[in-house]
């Protein structure tokens, strides 16, 4: 793993124990539910309005939304605290909160990596180091089984990744999706771009021959019946992968559950070796 970095995605240093802990507000999805997997989540006091996972966040007061929140809203949960999402739209809230006197720690996982030094960050400012580093081992063990599994496979299929009809967006290369379809034994036809989602034109896609395309349930309609979209030999031929959005769109501690998933669906022979 990386060494654990001394400031947070905003260049703020980061705690280097628990002493802001009491009252904690997240307003970022990812790491309100890494707060429950480690066990801190009763100092949690707000979150934000996203934040689904897991189901026993409904039970904490939601103060706004993730990006741009009211910064009077968060202040009257009297936070000492607060967790943010890392967006540019979202510094100015950093500096409002600090020039209030809150501590804040803004946070953003992009890539696998980023999301055990998010736990790391949170295990230590939150007082949780030990059941941190636990979940995060558990994660990392799972990701490698996987890997372990479907590294012997020497064809990898072709796959493209869409999140969006038109213009159309793909996963690409900066994000963890891209890393847990390597795990789970494909190829990402738009793996050298650098963006976690870029958009591409039509022309593009077909050009780099996806054997198959990873949609949702809810998708394989919209786009096979996509006249754009069917311009792609694999949607014509109706070359659809089937994941779960809610466990391989959320870069969580069910990122090892998503690599389970998706080396199931891309290798259904694999099945019944995985864990």
């Amino acid at each position: 793993m990386p060494a654990p970095a001394d400031t947070d995605d905003f260049g703020a240093p980061l705690p280097v124990d628990a002493r802001y802990a009491d009252r904690v507000v997240s307003l970022n999805p990812a790491a309100t539910e890494a707060i429950f997997a480690i066990g801190a989540h009763a100092k949690l006091v707000g979150r934000s309005r996203w934040d689904q996972y897991p189901a026993e966040v409904s039970r904490i007061p939601a103060i706004g939304d993730g990006i741009r929140p009211a910064v009077e809203a968060v202040l009257v949960a009297k936070p000492t605290l607060v967790i943010l999402y890392a967006t540019a739209e979202n510094r100015a809230v950093a500096e409002a909160l600090a020039r209030a006197g809150v501590r804040t720690i803004a946070l953003r996982v992009d890539r696998i990596a980023q999301f055990h030094a998010q736990l790391r960050v949170l295990g230590i400012a939150l007082g949780v180091a030990e059941r941190a580093a636990a979940v995060s081992d558990s994660v990392q063990r799972t990701l490698e089984r996987v890997r372990a599994l479907t590294r012997p496979i020497a064809e990898r299929p072709a796959v493209v990744w869409p999140v969006w009809n038109t213009p159309p967006m793909v996963i690409g290369g900066g994000s963890y999706m891209d890393e847990l379809l390597e795990i789970a034994g494909a190829r990402n036809v738009f793996h050298e771009s650098a963006q976690p989602s870029p958009t591409v034109s039509m022309e593009e896609i077909v050009a780099r021959a996806p054997a198959l395309v990873l949609v949702s349930a809810r998708q394989v309609a919209s786009f096979g019946n996509d006249q754009t979209w069917r311009a792609l030999p694999a949607v014509r031929a109706k070359r659809f992968v089937v994941h779960d959005p809610a466990v391989t769109g959320r870069p969580s501690v069910v990122l090892g559950m998503a690599a389970v998933q998706l080396a199931r669906v891309l290798h259904p022979t694999l099945a019944d070796s995985l864990p």
